[in-house]
This record gives C-alpha cells, sequence and structure tokens, in this order.
C-alpha cells in the first residue's frame, strides 16, 4: 500500500469505516479526493443512523454524497412498528434481496429484480417480486410490475403497488375490492377509491353491487381545517331495484346520514356536534352492518355550543331524538308505511346554571340553581291493539318551555351522623299541554289516551330534602387470604327523605319531552345499605366487594293524583331509583333494589343488578354479566337480561350474551372465538359471529362467519381478511368487527 498516493488498496479482511458506516470485503479500495469506495468479494455495509445490514458480491459506494451501488444484493432494516387496532405488529427485520440495487440519495435506495419481506428468513411466509422496488424512508414505498407470492404459490399480480412509510400514512389510490358472500341478497362485491385531498382534507367512496338487486354508495368526508377544528361526514345510500325475496320483495332504499364534528372556540367556548339520521328503521335494520345498531331503537342528534367557568356552566343546543318503537307499519287501505316513532326536537334549547357557593363566609350554607329556555316538539303515531293507526299525537312545532329553579342547601354534623337539608322551587312554563280523555274513550291498548289541546299550564313546585348519612361500621381482617394480604369490610347506612308538593293531578297535563317533565308531588323515605369490601395487596388497596340495597317507602302512594290506574306510570320519584317502571296504580313501596359488584381475583369481574318486587313476590328484572380473562390470551363473558314484569310496564324479555375465546389481535399461532346473542322468549338465536384467526411472525389469515336475525332480516354473512405485520389487511373482514 502507497500512503503517499490519494488512491488507497486494502486486501484480505479489509475494513473501512466512518462516523456513519461500516464496510468489510475482501479488497477494498479507497479514492480519498473522489470519497469514492470500492469493494469486492464477501462485501458487508452497514449504516449505523439506519441501522441497516446489506451483504453483496461487489459494491460502489460515494462517502461524500451518499450514494453507491450494490450487485448481487440481500439486506436488512429495522423496521417501523405500527401500533395501532387491526394492524398485526411484527419486529422481524425488513428483508430484500435482488440484481443490484442503487442509493440515489442519502434516504432514496432503488432495488432491481429482486424481492421484498418482513418475514423471518430463510423461510419466508410472503414475498413481493418484481423488476423494480423505489423505497424513500420515512415516505413512501412503490412495486411495480409485481407478483405476491404466498409459500412460494404466486396469488395475483400487481402492475404498482404503493404503501406510506409516513407517520400518519395518506395517499390517494384505489381501495382493495371486497367480495362477500351474503344468503340474504346474494354476493356483494365492493369497489372504493381514497382521495387524499391535501394536509387538512380526504375522501373515501365506496360502491357496492348486491347482485344486482341492489345498489350502495359510501362516501366519508373527514376534515381538519384548524387545529382545533375536525369533523366527519358519512353519507351511506342504497338503491334497492328488486326488493327483499324474505319480505315479499319488500324495497327498502334509505339513506344513512351521520356527522360528528368539534370545535374549540377559544376563550373556554367549545362546540360540538352529532347528526344521525336514517331515512327509515327498516332500511337500518335491513343493511346495518352492527347489530348493536340493528337492534337499537333510540337515534340521537345534537347539536350544542358551551362554557364553564367558575362555578357557572351555560350550555344551548339544538336535538333530535326519535325513538322506534316498533318497525314501520302500514295503515289498512294503504301502500305506504308509516314511521312508527317518539320524535322529539328542542330548536333550540338554552340552560345556564350554577353549582353549590357557599353565600356567607364560616357558615355552612350552599346556593345552586338551574335555568332553560327552550322551543320544543313532540309527535307519535298511536295505534290500538292490532296495531292500526287510530290517532296521532302532535304539539305545535316550537313549543316554549322556561323553567327556574334556585336551591339552598347545608350540611349539619351531630355526633357521627351527618345531615344534609335541601330546599327549593321549581318554576316550569309550557306554552301547551294536554289532555287525559277519559277510559274507553279510544282504542288505544291502555284505557287512556292524549292529546295536546294548545293550552298554556305553569307548574309551581315546592321540594325538600334531608339526607342522613350514619357512622359506617368496619372490621379489619389481618388474615392473608387469595383476595390479598388483609381484607377490610365496612357497612354503609343511608336515609335519604323527599318531599315534593305543588304539582297534583296537573301531572298529567304536562307534556313528557325528557326527564324535566316527571316531577310530581312525593313524600318518600329511601333507605339504602352499602356493603364494600377492601383488599390490601401491597402497597396497593382495592375494592373487591360492593352490595347496595335500596327501597323507596311512599307516604302519598298516589302521588298527589298523578297515578293513571291500569296505566304505566312514570315519575321523577320512581326513575331516579331504577330503570324499569313499576307503578300500574297507587304504590307504597318500591321494588328493593340490588346492586352487586365484585372483582375477586384479577380477571375476574361479575356484576349483578336486580329488581325484587313484594307485590309478586319475586325478581321482576335482571341484569347478569360475568368476565373473565386468564393466563392472559384466554376470556369469557356471559350475561343475561330479563324483565317479566306487569306487560302494561315492560314486555317480557329474555335475552342471553355469550363471547369466548383464546388470543388476542398480536398473539402468533391459532386464535379462535365466538361471539353469541339468542332470545330465550323467542327461541331465536339473534347474532353469531365465529371468527378463527392465524398469526404468524410476519403476517396473519382471519375468516369470520356471521349470522343477524333480527326484526325482518335473516342472513349469514363470510368474511375473510390476510394481514401483513406493519403493512396493513386485505379483505372484507373490517377493524371494528373483528373479535380480536
Amino acid at each position: 500500500m502507497d500512503v503517499t498516493s490519494a488512491v488507497k488498496k486494502f486486501h484480505g479482511h479489509a475494513e473501512f469505516e466512518s462516523e456513519t458506516m461500516l464496510i468489510r470485503a475482501d479488497d477494498i479500495v479507497y479514492d480519498s479526493d473522489s470519497g469514492i469506495v470500492t469493494a469486492g468479494g464477501s462485501v458487508y455495509y452497514h449504516h449505523f443512523l439506519h441501522n441497516e445490514q446489506i451483504w453483496c458480491d461487489r459494491l460502489v459506494y460515494d462517502t461524500d454524497a451518499g450514494t453507491g451501488k450494490w450487485y448481487n444484493v440481500r439486506g436488512e432494516t429495522t423496521p417501523r412498528t405500527v401500533n395501532r387496532r387491526g394492524v398485526l405488529s411484527g419486529t422481524s427485520p425488513f428483508h430484500f434481496e435482488g440484481q443490484w440495487g442503487e442509493r440515489l440519495d442519502e434516504e432514496h435506495f432503488v432495488l432491481y429484480n429482486g424481492w421484498i419481506t418482513n418475514c423471518k428468513m430463510p423461510r419466508p411466509w410472503w414475498r413481493l417480486k418484481g423488476p423494480r422496488f423505489d423505497i424513500v424512508r420515512y415516505e413512501s414505498a412503490k412495486a411495480y410490475k409485481s407478483w405476491f407470492i404466498l409459500r412460494g404459490i404466486p396469488l395475483f399480480y400487481t402492475p404498482y403497488f404503493y404503501h406510506s412509510l409516513q407517520k400518519q400514512p395518506r395517499h390517494s389510490g384505489i381501495l382493495n375490492p371486497n367480495i362477500v358472500p351474503r344468503s340474504q341478497r346474494g354476493v356483494e362485491i365492493g369497489l372504493g377509491y381514497y382521495w387524499a385531498i391535501n394536509r387538512s382534507y380526504d375522501l373515501t367512496y365506496r360502491f357496492f353491487d348486491y347482485n344486482t338487486s341492489a345498489f350502495e354508495h359510501h362516501v366519508d368526508f373527514r376534515g381538519k381545517p384548524g387545529a382545533r377544528t375536525d369533523y366527519d361526514f358519512i353519507l351511506t345510500g342504497v338503491q334497492d331495484r328488486e326488493g327483499d325475496p324474505a319480505q315479499g320483495d319488500r324495497k327498502f332504499s334509505g339513506l344513512n346520514i351521520y356527522f360528528v364534528g368539534h370545535s374549540d372556540l377559544g376563550n373556554g367556548w367549545n362546540a360540538n356536534g352529532m347528526v344521525n339520521y336514517v331515512s327509515s328503521f327498516g332500511f337500518r335494520q335491513e343493511w346495518s352492518e352492527s347489530y348493536n345498531e340493528a337492534i337499537g331503537s333510540e337515534i340521537h342528534s345534537v347539536g350544542f355550543v358551551n362554557k364553564s367557568w367558575e362555578n357557572y356552566t351555560f350550555d344551548t343546543a339544538v336535538s333530535r331524538l326519535e325513538n322506534y318503537e316498533s318497525n314501520e307499519v302500514q295503515p289498512p287501505g294503504s301502500t305506504a308505511f308509516l314511521r312508527n316513532a317518539v320524535l322529539i326536537h328542542k330548536l333550540p334549547d338554552a340552560d345556564f346554571s350554577g353549582r353549590d357557593r357557599q353565600i356567607w363566609k364560616n357558615v355552612p350554607l350552599w346556593f345552586s340553581f338551574y335555568s332553560e329556555a327552550g322551543l320544543l316538539y313532540r309527535s307519535e303515531p298511536i295505534f290500538d291493539a292490532n296495531n292500526n293507526l287510530v290517532d296521532t299525537f302532535q304539539t305545535r312545532q316550537f313549543t316554549p318551555r322556561f323553567n327556574f329553579a334556585p336551591h339552598v342547601s347545608s350540611v349539619l354534623h351531630l355526633g357521627g351522623i351527618s345531615l344534609a337539608p335541601s330546599m327549593g322551587i321549581d318554576e316550569t312554563f309550557y306554552g301547551e299541554s294536554q289532555s287525559v280523555l277519559a277510559p274507553g274513550s279510544a282504542t288505544y291498548p291502555y284505557p287512556y289516551e292524549f292529546q295536546a289541546n294548545g293550552a298554556s299550564i305553569t307548574r309551581n313546585a315546592r321540594d325538600f330534602s334531608l339526607d342522613l348519612i350514619f357512622p359506617s361500621v368496619a372490621r379489619v381482617f389481618n388474615k392473608k387470604t387469595i383476595f390479598g394480604d388483609k381484607l377490610k369490610h365496612v357497612i354503609e347506612p343511608r336515609a335519604t327523605y323527599k318531599y315534593v308538593t305543588g304539582v297534583g293531578e296537573d301531572f298529567n297535563r304536562i307534556i313528557r319531552f325528557d326527564e324535566q317533565d316527571l316531577l310530581a308531588n312525593t313524600s318518600q323515605l329511601q333507605l339504602s345499605l352499602t356493603n364494600r369490601i377492601y383488599a390490601k395487596r401491597g402497597d396497593t388497596v382495592t375494592e373487591i366487594f360492593t352490595w347496595m340495597l335500596m327501597q323507596n317507602r311512599y307516604f302519598d302512594p298516589t302521588f298527589g293524583g298523578a297515578v293513571l290506574p291500569g296505566a304505566p306510570n312514570i315519575f321523577a320519584a320512581t326513575a331516579d331509583l331504577t330503570a324499569y317502571a313499576f307503578a300500574v296504580g297507587p304504590r307504597t313501596y318500591s321494588p328493593v333494589v340490588s346492586i352487586l359488584r365484585t372483582n375477586p381475583v384479577n380477571g375476574l369481574g361479575l356484576q349483578w343488578q336486580a329488581d325484587y318486587d313484594p307485590l309478586f313476590h319475586s325478581i321482576v328484572d335482571s341484569s347478569l354479566s360475568v368476565d373473565y380473562h386468564f393466563w392472559k390470551k384466554y376470556f369469557f363473558s356471559v350475561g343475561n337480561f330479563e324483565a317479566h314484569t306487569n306487560p302494561i310496564l315492560t314486555p317480557y324479555g329474555n335475552q342471553y350474551h355469550f363471547r369466548t375465546g383464546f388470543g388476542d389481535p398480536q398473539h402468533r399461532g391459532w386464535n379462535a372465538g365466538i361471539d353469541v346473542a339468542y332470545d330465550y322468549r323467542e327461541n331465536l338465536l339473534q347474532y353469531m359471529t365465529t371468527q378463527v384467526t392465524y398469526n404468524t411472525d410476519c403476517c396473519g389469515f382471519s375468516v369470520q362467519y356471521r349470522r343477524i336475525n333480527v326484526g325482518i332480516r335473516d342472513e349469514t354473512k363470510y368474511y375473510f381478511s390476510f394481514s401483513l405485520a406493519n403493512l396493513g389487511s386485505v379483505g372484507t373482514l373490517r377493524t371494528q368487527d373483528r373479535l380480536f
């Protein structure tokens, strides 16, 4: 070697190293004037900053420009791990091999006549093979005229493939096609396009063809016009050309509009909106991909602006609530279907409230208030027992309601007992009221019918309440058990007396728009007893068991004459105790409400809420759920929801929900699960989903069978998905519909 020459030659176990890279080879030639390194024979190249390793037969590299060429090349680099729901994560290096490779600049690498994969070598599960691959670090990876090969079998050919390497990947392009077999509407074929308009907006359009019997259009437009504002607008429309053969070829064309948005207006002001409009309940049940959506009878839309400061809050909102009572019905002699739903509008409604604020310093007296003003509307069809339309309840389009409710409260301590008295008034003006028709005057299933009469009414209510919080009784058990090192049992008794007057029989003249209109006369005592068990595990204290029992005693069984015998009666005094109505006549006591929650060991949780009615000497409604996760990848849950009280109050129902399986989205090997909803009363399997997934080190295969039998819909569907680690997935199984 001539040390005075600009060209230096090294032979045998030669090595060249700089601050950013290392080159090893049998022969290395370095020209210090041009910065060119030429290496041959068992060449090894390592870029420290990129964590990139390359092996080749020959290398020509420009150390100044960071460019070079590799011949008969193979290499690997650390992948960017993607931790996002629905994307399989992997840690295997990104591996590539080719006839030759070229670095055009520090970040741009091109591979010719080769293949790439992110599977473990030497037998990768998949490879993408083609004449050229363009990879720009942190930007994109492109493949041209390539074949996707799975276990040596060419599956499909693509003239162009693009994958974004950005942290938030967005690139316009054609979406993967959807092909889903459906038992009720034939084969579903879907195509779509994603348009990345700019950094702030994008649009997705999908078209679905259901065996030519129906066409579906799905548009999703997202935007972020500013740093503090974002929205998502989704439009779904279906042209039902031939109708559902299972429903006598009845057609279910329709429209679903969904919008959600938020904006921080500054200075403490916020604007939020959510719009959900469905043209008909039949359309929703026929075409919805979600079981929970298909059975959901309430559809809410609301937009509001609010601000909170110090002890005050101001809200103004417009809202629309549509509550379907059953599927649409066809009146006798009519070809049209009627929306059998309760519709409530607030256009607009504003409230201003103040939280508890101490009136005088050192005096335990607090003042709070609530005020509201709004223009409201309510309508609903009225049917007889044979489901024939007999009348319509409807208010004026803009019915005013004004409310002002100030309250004064205090806290007193007598020995170990705390007393919290509160008193206030509730003044509410309604621009319209309703009349109660006498029994027998209508063919309504219940003996009473209500009609809006246009007359205004004012509610002048006075209320008083007294909370008695008794001393807790506790005992500590210093014996180590499977639940913890120590246990502590606490018993908390409590009593609350409430008195409301001034409403009387006018209660049934007040139109029901929301829970504010349920205030009725009452004189009642609520007794509750709560048992709690705490477990100390090391330095952590956890509540592992809670059981609360509550019951109301009513000293005014008619609630000031508001009770209508033989009809469902719902008052604020009854609705704040249980979600189920229980008064079909005068009541002197409520059901006993039992709420039990426990998680005795890690992974196990149980919750049971039940109402025992002494009038029927039985449990009239029950909600039970048990969840258990064990050995990290096994899960099990079961739930039962039952109601069998007076049918005037609540229709009898008894449903079971069962879910079990093993695995998780990232578990290598086999994963399987099943999700079932069964209606015991109808002897009907309403919903079932079974999914089997097999994940390798670099890819995953998922197959899902789904059955929906709700209302007018009874069909089965099959879904498939193939996932590539850190890249994404293709197929018909959506992320939100996966069991794992």
